[in-house]
């Protein structure tokens, strides 16, 4: 079916398409009965603006973006981008602001969608997640002069306003809890090695083990799926040097490795201590319950949808830091087993 245009509504209302105009971009010069009849026709019609038209006459595309470089099946597997998301939409909802998102392989096809929203007014901002340490998004989106607010550590935000949450104190405090604890094998099973905060994590740790004078920490990088993470932990855990507590980057890697243990007939937490980094219902339903580390994560998105709203309208726009994740210790940490 054909669009219905402004011309289609002068046609049934019997006047000019510079009445229809004036009628529903609400400006006189008609009167407010035939404002009333255009915009009855209209919204019979199903009438809607022509995006182009209204970037073209100076008027915002009412919408932000958010292009996420991982594989699609991860969004429904992964729950943290899910709460992210609904965060993000319970803002810009209220707002009558739509989000647009789109699944890429690479930085370079993001910064071209990046490109082809903003050339054709798609997208009034977008949001940056899972920064690089050398980020190649920052400086392009800078030089087109898009709107963007940064997910992520400040130090690899250029000039853009960054959202974040300080991961290196819940390392710390997910560290000096094992410690007490009594454990002195700690391995790591972290996402991929080139994201900022994946760096922030490895350094954090090597830094908090030197400090409690263990030994070198094992850290394996993963894409975060449980198949990857799956395989690190039997890896890690069949090795001579077999670690008594692991720290995950998130739920589905923690809960394929409580199987690995299972599997290897270990009994968690006795012979291993597990710990998920972002609680989700996924860490309450197995058993024992993972300790996990846990935070507003629908407040996050939400105060980055905040944070770019801000932006667009012209104000001056700060880092946003967020509380650091706390960990909830359940039932998949205790003591190491003796003797």
């Amino acid at each position: 079916m054909k669009r219905p245009t402004m011309a289609d509504i002068a046609r049934r209302a019997g006047v000019s398409k510079v009445a229809v105009s004036y009628a529903l971009n609400g400006r006189p010069g008609v009167s407010e009965e035939t404002r009333a009849t255009v915009k009855a026709i209209a919204e019979e019609l199903g009438w809607r603006p022509n995006n182009a038209a209204r970037v073209l006459g100076g008027a915002r595309a009412r919408a932000f973006g958010l292009v996420v470089r991982r594989p699609a099946r991860t969004l429904g597997v992964e729950p943290f981008f899910m709460e992210f998301v609904s965060g993000i939409e319970g803002v810009l909802s209220a707002r009558s602001y739509a989000l647009m998102l789109q699944m890429v392989e690479t930085h370079e096809q993001e910064s071209a969608v990046h490109r082809r929203w903003w050339g054709e007014g798609r997208v009034d901002g977008v949001f940056l997640v899972d920064l690089h340490s050398a980020d190649t998004r920052v400086p392009a989106v800078e030089e087109m002069g898009l709107p963007a607010v940064v997910v992520g550590p400040p130090k690899t935000s250029g000039s853009l306003p960054a959202v974040w949450s300080d991961d290196g104190e819940s390392v710390r405090e997910i560290v000096r809890y094992l410690v007490t604890l009594g454990h002195r094998h700690i391995a790591r099973v972290a996402g991929p090695a080139e994201l900022a905060h994946t760096a922030e994590r490895d350094a954090v740790m090597l830094d908090v083990c030197r400090e409690a004078d263990l030994p070198r920490p094992a850290v394996v990088h993963t894409d975060y799926t449980g198949g990857e993470g799956a395989r690190a932990a039997r890896r890690l855990l069949i090795g001579p040097d077999r670690p008594t507590a692991m720290v995950f980057d998130n739920d589905i890697m923690a809960v394929a490795a409580l199987s690995v243990a299972q599997e290897l007939r270990l009994d968690v937490p006795g012979d291993l201590s597990i710990v998920a980094w972002d609680e989700s219902p996924l860490t309450q339903v197995v058993r024992p319950a993972l300790s996990a580390v846990s935070r507003d994560i629908p407040a996050y998105g939400a105060h980055a949808a905040e944070a770019l709203l801000a932006l667009v309208a012209g104000e001056h726009v700060a880092d946003v830091r967020e509380g650091y994740a706390r960990l909830v210790p359940r039932g998949s940490t205790s003591p190491p087993r003796t003797g």
